[in-house]
């Protein structure tokens, strides 16, 4: 059932919201239990029962009236505890809820919980939440990681079997890598499209919360409930917000990008099923074009990780076990103090992340690194720009592989964990919206096919992706 048949049945009075809400919950309980997706439940009997008044007295309104959403763990959500997954903010409660949260409750959405990450939004996989943190596990087999950072967002999107929409983030392609490990739909917005007020900031210049469902549709239209300026936000875009929802999936004349670099890196039958999905695009009336990005392939990645770490150290700094996150005795000088705190609290990836940024931003480094990669951000938007003047929309593999097993990610070394991202980073360091859609399977694991925008194209890369969704 569509979210839109389920809200219009629910609005009718079709549908008991508290009996229906028991039930869904019962069953996250049950797929929780087994598979680590939710680090924090909300009462949602008690938001069913105040639908329930609604519904009885005529008053039954709102796009997602009596639907539950899941926010992925670094959004704040009023009295549930929002960590980001981190040992360090253990507790901690807002007192308000984030501009995208607050939006959805207001059109009569029913909050579940706050779904695992990994650690401030740092990984690939879905293997570095943080200490206490149990490790969540792919919906489609256990042995395999879900995909990361929004990890137990695309792992309850793919196994929940009642309505249900997660709130998702992204920095540099944390809601692409699970939708695309756990085979679901994903939208990553342009950059500003959606406030990040009550995000729990990794990178400020590139966070950016998304959408997951089960069905492009649906993902849709949780992104035009969410998106729009927001006094709390100068970042958010003052762009008026298109309708994302009821766009037909008719591709003739779509013009299709096809970065020759982004496929020679993915395993044979990841490029095999991407391009099968391309060619049904052409059966349609889509034409295919090659195209080049070489600043972008080359130096995308490079670019990303140097100013994301930098932006993560500065954002981190603040956790020192004085004012923010968890603290300790008082004891010995500051820099004693606060090291003990953060050794205590941190992960193993957080502190990595913290060192590397921090010394790339040091005075005698800091044109060297941070100021460099900033000027390569520029050449990188440029290039994209260049780039959709001749195409409508770029097509690439998500993810170069299909889920990995534990003892594969064992294997591999930090570098190798980064050089995943070398499709995902360079669209998210550009601001670009982009969106994963299933086109096929390798030994039962999903494989997820990227289709970018331009710049506030959110309407065409769903167009696109209907297209697609359809051949599957």
């Amino acid at each position: 059932m569509r979210i839109s048949e389920f809200v219009e049945a629910a609005k009718k009075g079709n549908i008991n919201i508290i009996e229906h809400t028991k039930k869904a919950l019962k069953e996250a309980e049950k797929i929780n239990e087994e598979y680590h997706y939710i680090t924090a439940w909300a009462d949602v009997e008690q938001q069913a029962e105040q639908l329930q008044k609604r519904q009885e007295e005529g008053n039954a309104t709102g796009k997602l009236f009596g639907v539950l959403i899941s926010v992925k763990d670094d959004m704040c959500v009023k009295g549930i505890e929002s960590c980001a997954s981190s040992a360090i903010l253990k507790g901690y409660k807002p007192l308000f809820n984030a501009t995208a949260v607050e939006r959805c409750i207001r059109e009569g959405a029913i909050i579940l919980g706050k779904t695992v990450q990994d650690e401030f939004g740092f990984g690939t996989f879905g293997d570095k939440a943080g200490i206490g943190y149990k490790k969540p596990k792919n919906p489609v087999n256990k042995k395999h990681f879900p995909g990361g950072s929004s990890s137990g967002a695309g792992g309850l999107t793919k196994l929940a079997d009642f309505p249900h929409l997660s709130l998702a983030e992204s920095t540099g392609g944390s809601t692409a890598a699970p939708a695309s490990f756990c085979g679901v739909i994903g939208i990553t917005p342009t950059y500003g499209r959606v406030s990040r007020y009550g995000l729990i900031d990794y990178a400020n210049s590139m966070d950016k919360i998304c959408t997951m469902a089960r069905t492009v549709e649906d993902a849709a239209l949780l992104l035009e409930i969410i998106s729009g300026q927001d006094e709390h936000d100068s970042t958010s875009a003052p762009e008026k917000v298109p309708q994302l929802t009821d766009i037909p999936a008719n591709v003739n004349g779509i013009k299709i990008g096809i970065i020759k670099e982004a496929f020679e890196g993915a395993d044979n039958h990841v490029r095999k099923q991407v391009l099968d999905a391309v060619y049904q695009l052409e059966q349609k009336g889509a034409r295919k074009i090659e195209i080049s990005l070489p600043i972008t392939m080359k130096y995308g990645l490079a670019a990303y990780y140097v100013l994301a770490m930098c932006e993560a150290s500065t954002n981190l700094a603040k956790y020192c076990g004085m004012r923010y996150g968890q603290h300790e005795k008082l004891s010995g000088n500051y820099n004693e103090y606060f090291s003990r705190v953060r050794t205590q609290y941190f992960g193993e990836e957080v502190k990595r992340r913290i060192l590397l940024g921090t010394f790339a931003r040091m005075a005698g480094y800091r044109d060297a690194f941070y100021t460099k990669a900033a000027q390569v951000r520029t050449k990188i938007i440029e290039e994209y720009n260049n780039v959709f003047s001749q195409v409508d929309v770029i097509i690439t593999p998500t993810m170069p592989i299909t889920a990995p097993t534990a003892e594969e990610v064992k294997k591999l070394t930090p570098l190798q964990h980064y050089l995943m991202d070398v499709i995902t980073a360079p669209i998210n360091l550009a601001g670009l919206p982009h969106i994963n859609v299933p086109c096929g399977q390798h030994n039962e694991m999903p494989i997820g096919m990227l289709i970018t925008g331009k710049h506030f194209a959110e309407a065409k890369i769903i167009q696109v992706a209907k297209a697609v969704e359809n051949n599957e």
